[in-house]
């Protein structure tokens, strides 16, 4: 069994087999073992930084800005969006559950295949507006126990959402789809405890 914050199965101590690292045995001037110490151990956590709230929120800016000062991949959720979901919310449809679940798979899939090929972390803008929709990337810690998941929640006013959106060129995402947002939105709660929430 691996447990959360050891690469190394649970009560092996970080050895396999009943073998011992040799690099961790000390001998005398005759060759006999004299003390083991315990080879220490570097891990090197990687982050995924999800930047999330309702539409209007300032994702975008606020995700653009923390990739560029971490030096860090960006991942625009929106651009992961099916052409059948586009197709839906510029019609003014709100997605459901059933249009969530593989785009947020392939956000959390994305952000592995980033951090797999080498990157140190990534910044992602997702809307993540229910807590079972931010499980979903939570999941990606389990698959790796040396990545992080952060969220960033931006919250603002329903009025203050639909005042920038409508000042918006060139987004399918419209004011009736802040209304929609809100009708479904579940702000963190107290035991997440891997979210900021940024009013």
């Amino acid at each position: 069994m691996l447990s959360y914050d050891s690469p190394v199965p649970a009560g092996t101590n970080g050895h396999t087999n009943g073998h011992r690292d040799a690099s961790s045995i000390t001998t005398d001037h005759n060759g006999s073992m004299t003390s083991i110490r315990p080879r220490k151990q570097t891990t090197k956590h990687h982050h995924i930084w999800l930047v999330t709230g309702p539409a209007g929120s300032g994702k975008t800016t606020v995700a653009e800005f923390l990739a560029d000062k971490l030096h860090l991949p960006y991942i625009e959720g929106d651009a992961l969006h099916t052409k059948a979901n586009v197709e839906k919310m510029r019609n003014g449809t709100p997605l459901n559950d059933a249009d969530r679940w593989d785009w947020l798979t392939l956000l959390r899939d994305e952000s592995t295949r980033q951090i797999a090929s080498g990157s140190e972390g990534v910044v992602v803008t997702c809307s993540a507006l229910k807590r079972k929709y931010r499980d979903v990337i939570r999941v990606a810690a389990y698959f790796d126990p040396l990545i992080r998941v952060h969220f960033i929640f931006l919250d603002a006013s329903e009025d203050e959402l639909l005042r920038r959106v409508a000042e918006r060129k060139g987004h399918y995402m419209g004011a009736n789809m802040v209304r929609s947002q809100f009708d479904i939105l579940e702000r963190p709660g107290a035991d997440e405890g891997d979210v900021i929430s940024v009013d």
